[in-house]
């Protein structure tokens, strides 16, 4: 374990990558841990510039935070990756171990489970997933862990609905898919999880049911969503984006530091004034 002193690095990579809240929240927690010889950076990095950047790092480095469009390019280019990351094809962690190897984590997936688990959500008869991206295939990977019955996927597309049922064949998740012009109908379900883009679940703000269960959108900027306020409005549970951000954040800080617990309450005060100031 190296002494708090010691100068360390670890940074966030992706493209783009100017919007993350990653360093305020590594930052706040390098703080709160006295690690005060601990850096933590951005860099803007895409999928061909990937090799040359690891290629070029010291033995100074301890980790890296990945987001898109890095989380599979990464895969080829470590020594060994995590069952987590492997069972969705992707790696939003690597920690560079002592004697050189490059190893990759998915904390997406914990991370999910934990903000849930903070807000009450342990197990759910049913869920629903809105969109079909890398966010949604973590999103059924949690799923697989907590819900008891079927998952009804809201995709654009047929080649969408097709790569879901395949994810949920994989992950051990009963998938059933449904066209998003019939998205209205997910918020019915004891849980839904929104991975779409910013704006797209906007329209369904005005059919938020009496008495709604819980809502994970996963966006957190501008927060909160259209949907989300309509929510929370009909007194829906609602868990957002900077939760799972904070809660994946604690794990990548814990990995990378060999510190534990992560500083939590105040991670979550940084990105909570981050993002209040902006």
């Amino acid at each position: 374990m190296p002494h708090s002193s010691d100068t360390r690095k670890a940074a966030v990579l992706g493209s783009p990558i100017a919007h993350s809240l990653s360093p305020v929240l590594h930052r706040a927690a390098y703080a709160e841990l006295g690690l005060t010889g601990w850096e933590y950076g951005r860099h803007e990095i895409d999928e061909a510039a990937l090799p040359a950047f690891l290629a070029g790092l010291g033995p100074e480095w301890a980790g890296l935070s990945l987001t898109m469009p890095l989380k599979r390019a990464v895969i080829p280019l470590l020594d060994e990756i995590s069952a987590t990351a492997a069972s969705v094809e992707a790696v939003n962690t690597v920690v560079f171990t002592p004697d050189g190897r490059r190893r990759g984590d998915n904390t997406d997936i914990p991370g999910m489970l934990a903000a849930l688990r903070e807000r009450g959500v342990e197990h759910v008869e049913r869920a629903a997933v809105l969109g079909a991206g890398a966010t949604a295939s973590s999103a059924l990977a949690a799923l697989a862990r907590i819900c008891a019955g079927e998952v009804t996927a809201y995709v654009r597309s047929a080649a969408r609905a097709e790569e879901m049922r395949g994810w949920g064949e994989r992950l051990g998740v009963t998938v059933r898919t449904a066209p998003w012009e019939e998205a209205a109908a997910a918020l019915d379900a004891p849980l839904v999880i929104a991975t779409t883009p910013a704006g797209s679940t906007d329209p369904l703000a005005a059919a938020v049911p009496a008495r709604p269960g819980t809502l994970f959108d996963v966006l957190y900027d501008p927060w909160p969503t259209p949907l989300a306020a309509a929510w929370a409005g009909r007194g829906g549970a609602v868990v957002g984006g900077l939760d799972l951000l904070v809660h994946q954040a604690v794990l990548q800080v814990e990995q990378m530091t060999g510190r534990a617990p992560a500083p939590l309450a105040a991670m979550r005060r940084a990105g909570e004034a981050a993002l209040a100031a902006r």
